[in-house]
């Protein structure tokens, strides 16, 4: 059994997760203590006991302490399965989060699994839908991944009622060299229970900063009426992304120049990932054994995803500095 301290590092769910899926993909046992224990509201939140109990589905695990609140969870998965499941995480949780749990392990699973997801498709804190499909998914299918998103309702905070259908084969991963190349711009402004002018003007406030900087953008609008009410707005170009969500005070115009302005600072940077990407592809690079890419920043959410996969695959990763950015590979 492998125990983790969850107060290592940045100390926050990505523990959990990275812990989680890498225990189911190499049927190790694991106990988790101290869970959260330096944040206002310590232990297990909902979205988190969702995330564990789904990946305690695809592999017939067995779970000790899983409750809110709880500060300390043993896991102990057997073989990964192929599945169609659905979960409702019950509030505006990320659905985004969810499936960074549940995705390295279907890589391999003894079949596709097929999963419907209610929860929140846009909610603060964690990647936007758009770019965990247009970014993360992108990115990891030179890795030789296999999936497929489909989003059926957006769900805002606090209301949540997103929905989404994801479909995952099994596959073999291999190492990527990530290079940075250029591509034009794409996005998606969407708002719910909104005047259709606030997804509208997000969208040209984006165009604008972009266009400023010599940039060309293809921006899709989208405005529905779902359970919940919010905007929000996901740029992506290659292998960076950048988002910024609406909220009351806050004017459509400042939504979509936030994410503009962002996407720029990547872009400038001439790393081949964003930051938030580099964090990700390391837990696909450990199982693949092989892989690198360059960033503009180390986040200290990536080096403790970098030490939770070290304990469990034995890699180690190699950090170099190079002018303004850094190269991270697999040794």
């Amino acid at each position: 059994m492998i125990e983790i301290d969850g107060s290592y590092g940045e100390g926050g769910g990505q523990i959990l997760r990275t812990a989680i899926a890498l225990a189911s993909i190499t049927s190790t046992d694991v106990r988790i203590f101290n869970i959260r224990s330096h944040r206002p509201q310590p232990g297990l939140k909902s979205q988190h006991m969702k995330a564990i109990a789904t990946a305690a589905k695809l592999c017939d695990a067995d779970v000790l302490g899983l409750y809110i609140g709880s500060q300390e969870i043993t896991y102990s998965p057997m073989e990964i399965k192929g599945a169609t499941y659905t979960v409702d995480i019950g509030t505006a949780g990320s659905i985004s989060l969810l499936l960074q749990c549940i995705m390295p392990m279907t890589a391999y699973s003894g079949g596709r699994i097929a999963l419907e997801i209610t929860g929140g498709t846009d909610v603060a804190w964690s990647p936007t839908i758009d770019y965990l499909n247009n970014v993360t998914c992108k990115a990891l299918g030179q890795m030789g991944y296999h999936c497929n998103i489909e989003v059926l309702k957006r769900g805002y905070y606090p209301e949540g009622g997103g929905k989404v259908c994801a479909f995952f084969e099994p596959t073999r991963l291999h190492g990527f060299e990530f290079e940075r190349k250029e591509e034009n711009i794409k996005g998606i402004s969407h708002s719910s229970k909104l005047p259709e002018h606030i997804a509208q003007r997000q969208a040209l406030a984006a165009k604008r900063v972009l266009e400023n900087r010599g940039i060309g953008s293809d921006i899709t609008v989208c405005s529905k009426n779902e359970l919940s009410t919010g905007s929000g707005i996901t740029l992506w170009s290659l292998y960076s992304g950048a988002s910024h969500l609406g909220k009351k005070g806050l004017p459509a115009e400042k939504v979509g120049e936030m994410a503009a302005e962002q996407m720029t600072r990547y872009l400038d940077s001439g790393a081949s990932v964003d930051p938030y990407l580099a964090g990700q592809l390391i837990t696909y690079m450990g199982l693949a054994g092989g892989g690198s890419f360059t960033t503009y920043e180390i986040s200290e959410h990536t080096l403790t995803n970098m030490h939770i996969i070290e304990l469990f695959l034995g890699v180690e990763f190699d950090i170099r500095e190079k002018k303004e950015i850094t190269e991270v590979s697999v040794k």
